[in-house]
């Protein structure tokens, strides 16, 4: 999941939207898995620093390092199961 969000933003062609395109793909990505829907924590108390980590988490996967984005969906899909 981690590998195809990363590579995905990278080739989308456009600069506004790709982000909630690849988490659209991977809320889906984690369905078909069998796992609960992520819960991303972009709005409300916190969010700025979720903004931040997942956006750290990003660049690391640009760089093909998938294991801070993986630990992004592990604990998102975590807090959608407890929700």
């Amino acid at each position: 999941m981690a590998e195809v969000h990363a590579e995905l933003l990278l080739i989308h062609p456009f600069r506004e939207g790709n982000g909630r395109l690849a988490r659209s793909i991977a809320d889906l990505m984690a369905i078909q898995a069998g796992f609960a829907l992520p819960l991303y924590r972009f709005a409300g108390r916190d969010s700025k620093a979720e903004k931040a980590l997942y956006l750290q988490s990003v660049i690391s996967g640009y760089a093909q390092r998938y294991a801070p984005l993986t630990d992004f969906f592990v604990d998102a899909i975590e807090r959608g199961a407890r929700s």
